[in-house]
């Protein structure tokens, strides 16, 4: 004979059910390459901590820095296949993925900082972060990487001819190694954390980044030149798996979209703080900070946007061109 629940055990199994439910946290991965000192990852520590508040303790995002679980290419592999939720990559390596962020490394691509950020924030911007919907990953927002600029071990380059000769450590980007060639040097891919030995032995002349990867790195014991030419501004981009945000319901999307949207002027003023102190350490390391007139090096890289002519890439370059 078939029992039938009594009615109050029936109420005290669903109420156990109701609880189960709200004691489940959603816990994301994030993974990336940088130092914890780095403006980004501190960035990205604001965002974990308010998906925390934001969603009351139900969504968890644990960081994974220093290239603990690999370096870029390899976080971005894990994420098309969705055992990685996030990471923080370069849009320079991510252009082997999702051909279009090649624009990201077209020199003097931006007027300034202004329209920059009008590009990375408006239409343009948000097209981009969406165009690797088809390769299983999606950008959630752009984090502030500032300018990338010249840094050399015997000689200061003042205009594009001082590049000639020279070998200077470019990321593995087809982009970056035309925009060295371009200015007249000769490109040399070599991973980051190779690059301080490799300009000791003198494998490479120099290299480019940016001030606080500059500093944090310690190339400016090896390079005592930096040439604030500004060529490229190759913004950070935070990433997740298009699988995992699939899976999140509506509302977890909510709490994570609105603790990355937070986190992008508190990221950025983390920047100009690192920038400061990043050029007051090396001066005081007997760096020259030289900041050489830019319009040699426009006019020099004119070839290269043109040698892009019907492509997506000039049709952007040309979109980018028209923001006021």
């Amino acid at each position: 004979m078939k029992k039938h629940l009594h009615p109050v055990y029936l109420l005290f199994g669903l109420l156990l059910a109701g609880c189960a439910d709200d004691t489940h946290v959603e816990i994301l991965k994030l993974a990336h390459e940088l130092d914890t000192s780095h403006p980004v990852h501190k960035g990205m520590v604001f965002m974990a901590r308010r998906v925390a508040e934001l969603s009351d303790g139900k969504m968890r995002i644990d960081i994974y820095p220093g290239g603990q679980l690999g370096q870029e290419r390899e976080l971005i592999e894990l994420l098309q296949i969705g055992s990685l939720a996030m990471t923080k990559v370069s849009t320079a390596p991510l252009e082997s993925f999702v051909p279009e962020m090649k624009i990201f490394g077209i020199p003097y691509l931006f007027r300034d900082d202004e329209h920059r950020w009008k590009v990375l924030s408006g239409e343009i911007g948000e097209r981009l972060l969406l165009a690797g919907q088809d390769y299983l990953i999606r950008g959630l927002c752009y984090y502030d990487a500032g300018s990338r600029s010249f840094y050399t071990k015997s000689q200061p380059i003042l205009r594009p001819d001082d590049l000639s000769g020279l070998k200077i450590r470019v990321m593995k980007s087809i982009t970056s190694m035309e925009m060295v060639r371009s200015l007249g040097g000769s490109a040399t891919p070599i991973p980051w954390g190779e690059l301080y030995t490799a300009l000791q032995q003198g494998v490479v002349d120099g290299a480019e980044n940016n001030p606080p990867s500059f500093h944090l790195s310690r190339h400016y014991e090896v390079c005592k030149y930096y040439s604030l030419d500004e060529h490229t501004s190759v913004p950070d981009i935070l990433l997740m798996s298009r699988a995992v945000w699939e899976r999140l319901s509506p509302r977890e999307r909510e709490w994570l979209q609105q603790a990355v949207d937070e986190s992008i002027p508190v990221q950025r003023q983390y920047w100009q703080e690192a920038v400061d102190e990043a050029l007051r350490v090396v001066r005081e390391a007997d760096v020259q900070v030289l900041y050489p007139d830019k319009a040699p090096f426009r006019e020099r890289v004119k070839p290269m946007h043109e040698s892009y002519r019907g492509t997506t890439i000039y049709d952007l370059i040309r979109e980018i061109n028209a923001v006021e």
